[in-house]
């Protein structure tokens, strides 16, 4: 569910059928014989790999598992191999998306394990990074516009008839593109689901030898996660899971629970400008904050920044401090020198920034998050349920609710058929470790709570008051103690099945600008709110439900 990964790569409805995977799902056909699956390797292009002497290499895969002497996709694979005699096999990893590349992100990973002191720990894998199928290096790449995500698009918000039959044609023509391409892609858009990027991460298995992996994926990785627990679960060894889907929410309810939960940590960032408003001079108050932000992206829409910069850009740059906290200064530097100068100087910052996060010209991860997300699980094809839900939602959670819904308006006209969402089931899993932080806006953390219930065997590490999204390893050994204890030998912290979750982190501290201090009296304020916090947490973990309620009212104070 990381939509705009692009900038931070190194990082990421109800359930409709409650079934086990079918046919129709992609589930390979009991009986079927398939080749043993191999991988060649051989050098990587990337320098972050060659750094750690990776290999890299491609595995062909069955475009259809129902038919796995058939036509073939390859994945683009990479491996760091293990540097210890104490060898415990693979750990494959995912960033998210769907549609983000995973080729590239083990290096980040290993690297801040070794710089907390864990290096020995990482030693014992052979760490497996791929591009799932359609994304990235794998072949084909699905791409249907790659100028789809160009400057100064029409206004998100539909309030003329005239705006909303634009972003409609547009919606329908994306779809139409998608299908017009090559026979490959044409065919992969049938087959594009989170099942077969489960059975794809089976393959990678077997031709690697294992009878079974250790799995580390974040975002829509833990979805990923979690179907390839339900299909295989005695090929699972370890599991680690951060920011977790809700398995009842794929896709359609999961995207409007996202509106409401980026909006409230919009508010968040925008009272952190507030109490710095002697650095940044955007308003005194998060309400005062809130109202330059809309003027500007208003005055966007008569006259775009550099040219470039309107106010769908401007609300997709933006999107990501509700995301990554570790991000806000470098993004209340934007915001303060666009409104406080408007010179072509900060129209460039602002262009850079939406040129990392939009990725114009290069449309691959959008399109492939589209064919999983529309193929997954059914979506409305009726307008007027679209429309019902969110001008309702945008009546009080204006920032990003237009944006998300038109990201994905695609799949009402998507060439593909959807299909039903597999019943998670993860009793045949050992053990577990989830960890979210409580106040991530991508992946809720009601979803880490369901997974919990899910998996019997697992024990969830919360991080109370956190917004940063699908954040490990960070830094904070608290956390990635935790996670490196389990690498080395299946240690985790014992469940506690009278609370809601079983280990508690502080989260990272919040930034200050440089060179900046909050006032004595914002400090205290801060102190209070941070008491209030802790103490709603404290009362949350002798009362699940009840309190999960009072520490929504808490988070809300900190705004």
């Amino acid at each position: 569910m990381q939509k705009r990964l692009l900038l931070l790569a190194a990082v990421a409805g109800a359930v409709v059928g409650m079934l086990c995977v079918s046919a129709s799902a992609g589930a390979a056909t009991p009986g079927t014989t398939q080749v043993q699956p191999s991988i060649t390797w051989g050098p990587c292009s990337d320098p972050n790999l060659q750094q750690f002497n990776a290999q890299c290499g491609n595995l062909s895969v069955p475009l259809d598992y129902h038919n796995p002497n058939g036509a073939q996709i390859q994945l683009a694979v990479s491996r760091i191999q293990h540097t210890s005699s104490n060898y415990q096999g693979v750990i494959l990893t995912n960033p998210g998306g769907p549609g983000a590349s995973g080729l590239g992100l083990d290096p980040f990973l290993i690297a801040q394990f070794q710089a907390d002191g864990y290096g020995s720990t990482t030693a014992d894998y052979d760490w497996i990074g791929f591009d799932p199928r359609g994304v990235g290096s794998s072949v084909p790449a699905i791409s249907c516009d790659p100028n789809y995500m160009g400057p100064d698009r029409p206004f998100y918000v539909p309030f003329t008839r005239s705006l909303l039959d634009t972003w409609l044609s547009r919606s329908r023509g994306y779809a139409q593109d998608c299908a017009s391409q090559s026979a490959e892609q044409t065919a992969l858009l049938h087959h594009m689901t989170t099942v077969d990027s489960a059975q794809d991460m089976d393959s990678i298995r077997q031709a690697l030898g294992q009878p079974q992996i250790t799995y580390y994926g974040f975002s829509y990785g833990t979805y990923l996660g979690q179907v390839y627990s339900t299909l295989f679960p005695s090929h699972v060894r370890r599991l680690i899971l951060d920011s977790n889907v809700d398995p009842r929410t794929v896709w359609y309810q999961a995207n409007l629970d996202q509106d409401v939960a980026f909006n409230r940590n919009e508010n968040i960032w925008w009272a952190w400008l507030a109490k710095y408003n002697s650095v940044y001079h955007l308003g005194a108050t998060q309400q005062a904050v809130a109202r330059t932000f809309y003027r500007t992206e208003a005055q966007l829409l008569l006259r775009p920044a550099g040219g470039v910069v309107g106010p769908d850009e401007w609300v997709d740059i933006f999107l990501q401090p509700a995301y990554y906290q570790p991000t806000w200064v470098t993004y209340a530097q934007a915001f303060s020198d666009w409104v406080n100068h408007h010179d072509a100087a900060a129209a460039n910052e602002l262009i850079g920034l939406y040129q990392a996060v939009d990725s114009p010209g290069n449309d691959n991860g959008f399109a492939a998050y589209l064919a999983v997300q529309c193929t997954d699980a059914p979506w409305p094809t009726n307008w007027s349920r679209w429309s019902r839900d969110n001008w309702a939602i945008f009546s009080y959670a204006p920032f990003m609710t237009w944006a998300n819904a038109w990201f994905n308006a695609p799949c009402i006209y998507w060439p593909a058929p959807p299909n039903r969402p597999v019943a998670i089931n993860g009793g045949g899993i050992q053990s577990a470790l989830l960890i979210d932080e409580t106040l991530d806006a991508a992946t809720p953390f009601p979803g880490s709570l369901e997974v919990r219930r899910l998996f019997p065997h697992s024990v969830l590490l919360a991080e109370p008051g956190g917004t940063t999204h699908a954040e490990t390893p960070s830094g904070d050994l608290c956390v990635d103690g935790t996670i490196a204890a389990y690498l080395a030998d299946g240690t985790l912290p014992p469940r506690n099945n009278s609370a809601p979750w079983d280990k508690t982190c502080a989260p990272p501290p919040v930034p200050v600008p440089p060179g900046a201090s909050a006032t004595t009296a914002a400090a205290k304020a801060g102190s209070a709110r941070a008491a209030r916090l802790r103490s709603a947490a404290s009362r949350l973990r002798h009362s699940a439900a009840p309190a999960m309620r009072r520490l929504g009212i808490a988070a809300a104070e900190i705004r």
